[in-house]
């Protein structure tokens, strides 16, 4: 069994900051990518960022430049920090995981995903 773990979401006046956190824990053998996707009223989630567990990372072309993911392997946590934040990126943020856990069952290889944090961008 697989936790994620959200925290650091909350409200920002435009042009702040906020540092989002991700941590999974659980029958663990390995994590292969840890991302951040969010979800805004009346809009189809989307990628934010994206990191490997060797590094290389992605982002959306909307927040190039204003956010940063990295990540902690040996706390297996990944991290969103948000600057000049928009009124356009209030959404619903969930951190996702690829990871291979241990089971009774043999290891497995899936998906994992947070409940979500929300962000709000307003003055």
């Amino acid at each position: 069994q697989v936790q994620l773990v959200e925290s650091g979401g909350g409200l920002v006046q435009p042009g702040g900051s906020l540092r989002l956190s991700c941590a999974a824990s659980g029958s663990i053998v390995s994590i292969n990518a840890m991302g951040w996707y969010r979800q805004a009223p009346g809009k189809q989630r989307e990628l934010v960022a994206r990191i490997t567990s060797s590094g290389s990372t992605n982002y959306a072309d909307s927040v190039k430049g204003r956010f940063a993911i990295s990540r902690d392997n040996a706390k297996n946590t990944v991290y969103l920090q948000m600057n000049s934040l928009k009124p356009e990126d209030t959404a619903v943020y969930y951190c996702d995981a690829q990871i291979l856990a241990s089971s009774r069952l043999g290891p497995t290889l899936q998906s994992y995903w947070g409940q979500g944090t929300q962000v709000i961008v307003s003055s």
